[in-house]
């Protein structure tokens, strides 16, 4: 008999990175309207639960298959490895909150940790032989997502320089790797199927730096708001313009892209709201806080059917017993697909990928 084993992937961890930008626009909410706190701090509980629980099974996996390298420098999963330190220093300025000195030091470990990992992933991307046709827009995240989220946690926690310091980082970082995104989606192949979903990361970098230039003036609005703000509409019409292309995809990990994106977008919304003393702010702010939640309660349960069904990881790679070799001496795969899944990948490896896996 073979033994079925299945690899967990990093891109799970965008479920518990989308739960905190659903829990930060509460948090927004309650500082700007005074909505209720319960909701906020519910969500960030689930959120670290669901962090904590995905790391012991990713990590357990990973090292088992003892791929935890190759994960890193993998050009699909690599970037998303990133969350797995991201998270924690989001939950660290929530936290803080509670309990400053506790929160605080998560926090700034938390951020030691996504830089050095965002240095050394960026140090990988320069010397391997990367196609253009397999970047997609979860590039972004381990240092353009990683150095805004920091700004303004840095600012929230009162390090105003340190704020500064990280929002160039994730500035400058996203107008390197945007360029290069952008010419890869308009030059190369379509992504596959699978990745599609990634593609509303586009949307997330101005709506970050625009939450966090909003901490670091403490409300005001400026020409630096403006900007980011313009181009941030760009990208919400061009996910207008994407949804018939999103319809195609079937449901898996990959639809928890959309999450902290349209998030980061929200949480701006309700900051504009507030500084610009907006007639009805109150009201307005509630119509996008439900209509956000009801999204993420979609998301959810779609997620669990899934899981139970076990329709929503990839199909598990089965390996002969040790001593034994399959018949014909071929790899055998496990009949259990995941929605749309190919392999033990589910459909995500690029066109013109070249790493290799067991």
């Amino acid at each position: 008999m073979r033994r079925p084993t299945l690899r967990l992937r990093a891109n799970l961890f965008g479920t518990s990175f989308g739960i905190c930008g659903l829990a930060q626009c509460w948090s927004v909410a309650h500082s700007t309207i005074g909505s209720p706190l319960w909701p906020a701090t519910s969500l960030w509980l689930l959120a670290g639960t669901t962090w904590l629980i995905t790391a012991i099974a990713y990590l357990a996996s990973a090292v088992t298959a003892g791929q935890v390298r190759s994960d890193l420098t993998d050009p699909t999963y690599g970037p998303f490895t990133s969350l797995l330190v991201i998270v924690p220093m989001q939950l660290g300025a929530a936290i803080a909150t509670y309990g400053y000195r506790l929160g605080e030091w998560i926090f700034l470990v938390s951020l030691a940790l996504t830089v050095g990992l965002g240095g050394w992933l960026t140090a990988q991307w320069i010397v391997a032989d990367l196609q253009l046709s397999q970047w997609h827009p979860g590039y972004f995240l381990p240092t353009v997502g990683g150095g805004l989220i920091a700004a303004a946690g840095s600012a929230a926690l009162g390090h105003p320089a340190l704020a500064r310091l990280m929002f160039g980082y994730g500035l400058i970082c996203w107008f390197v790797l945007g360029s290069i995104m952008l010419q890869r989606l308009f030059t190369q192949p379509p992504l596959p199927t699978a990745l599609l979903p990634t593609i509303a990361i586009e949307v997330a970098p101005p709506f970050v730096a625009g939450n966090a230039w909003f901490v670091i003036t403490e409300g005001r609005l400026d020409a630096v708001a403006l900007a980011l703000a313009g181009y941030g509409l760009l990208m919400v019409t061009v996910q207008l313009g994407m949804i018939p292309v999103y319809r195609t995809v079937p449901f898996g990990p990959g639809w928890w892209a959309f999450s902290f994106s349209y998030a980061a977008v929200v949480v701006v919304a309700i900051r504009w709201l507030a500084a610009e003393d907006v007639r009805g702010a109150r009201a307005l702010t509630f119509v996008l806080l439900a209509v956000l939640t009801l999204g993420f309660a979609t998301l959810a349960v779609r997620t669990v059917t899934h899981l139970w069904h076990g329709t929503y990881l990839p199909k598990a790679v089965t390996q002969p017993p040790a001593g034994r070799a399959p018949n014909g001496g071929g790899h055998g795969m496990d009949t259990h697909s995941g929605s749309g899944a190919h392999g033990e990948d589910g459909g995500l490896r690029p066109t013109g990928s070249s790493t290799a896996h067991s």
